[in-house]
């Protein structure tokens, strides 16, 4: 039976959900998959997130070359954030000969091309399902099963941290501080918003589902973007008399010209619409296409455990295509 060798880089919440997956569901994966793999490597330097994992410390290494270069190491899973070195290193290990997984929305949405094509010129795989909707298999879904519809418009809730937010201020009527402070304290939001709220986020993700539908790159800095600070009391009120819900919105659709028209802003949305729905922490992805009409696909947009699934689900697909 072939045996895949798997190194991670980065055991936060994120890569400790893919170990947590690949190792509680190692027998149910390998059972399906038909072949077996082991976790040989994992990059990390914090003794408390390699203690939280639960891995041997002798897999445990602090030089990501260990991981990017080694021979012994078949597919790296990327669970790191930011831009850089994560970008470097997803190249790295691609010019040597290693198919890549990854969670990391901004750096594939700043790389999509460079990414996309370094995958292409190593004839390795690189695989991204986590970066959009968490543990929502949106992106497969628009890359498989939807393939085969033009593709007139994609919109969704991608962030739960705003949602969570918005969400609140409708259902109790709170001040976007208060309610600010209380996902804060439960973790959905950070210490520093910033990327949440001002919709950086939400940017990141359109971009790659703007790659993926359309075929045409715009960088997230170039996505026109609006965030929820200034949404207030009186707005979420005008808009619950008027029949609607306030959601911050991520819009892509194609004009007449073929051209890109797209945003990121707090939008008044009819409490009909299926997006109204989805409240708190939960993201959903709204497809429309020329076959299938309206697709929307639902789930939670974040956590350990969801994002980690979409992860094995990376990884498993990569070793089924290797076990062919």
């Amino acid at each position: 039976m072939k045996k895949y060798r798997i190194g991670i880089l980065g055991l936060g919440n994120v890569g400790r959900g893919t170990y947590d997956v690949m190792t509680d569901n190692a027998d149910l994966i390998k059972q399906r998959l038909g072949a077996d793999y082991e976790i040989v490597r994992a990059l990390e330097i914090n003794p408390q997130a390699i203690e939280r994992t639960g891995i041997d410390p002798a897999k445990v290494t602090d030089n990501a070359d260990d991981i990017i270069k080694a021979e012994d190491i078949d597919i790296v899973v990327e669970s790191l954030g930011g831009i850089e070195p994560s970008t470097t290193w997803m190249l790295t290990a691609m010019e040597h000969g290693k198919s890549v997984v990854t969670p990391n929305k901004a750096a594939v949405a700043a790389n999509f091309q460079k990414l996309m094509a370094t995958s292409k010129e190593n004839d390795v795989l690189f695989r991204f399902e986590a970066c959009v909707g968490g543990g929502i298999p949106c992106l497969t879904s628009i890359l498989e099963p939807l393939s085969g519809n033009d593709f007139l418009q994609v919109s969704g809730i991608l962030n739960g941290t705003t949602n969570y937010i918005l969400s609140k201020m409708y259902d109790e009527g709170l001040d976007y501080d208060v309610i600010l402070k209380d996902a804060q304290e439960k973790g959905f939001a950070e210490a520093d918003p910033t990327a949440d709220v001002e919709g950086i986020d939400c940017a990141n993700k359109l971009s790659i589902l703007i790659s993926l539908c359309f075929g045409k790159y715009i960088p997230p800095m170039d996505i026109p973007r609006t965030g929820i600070t200034g949404v207030d009391k009186a707005q979420i009120e005008a808009a619950r008399a008027a029949g609607n819900k306030i959601k911050l919105l991520s819009y892509a659709s194609l004009d007449e010209n073929g051209e890109v028209d797209c945003y990121v802003k707090p939008v008044e949305l009819p409490l009909s619409h299926p997006l109204s729905g989805v409240n708190n922490e939960y993201n959903a992805i709204y497809i429309t296409g020329n076959m299938v009409d309206d697709v929307m696909l639902y789930g939670k947009g974040a956590g350990p455990h969801p994002t980690g699934s979409a992860i094995a689900g990376d990884i498993i697909s990569i070793m089924r295509e290797y076990n062919r």
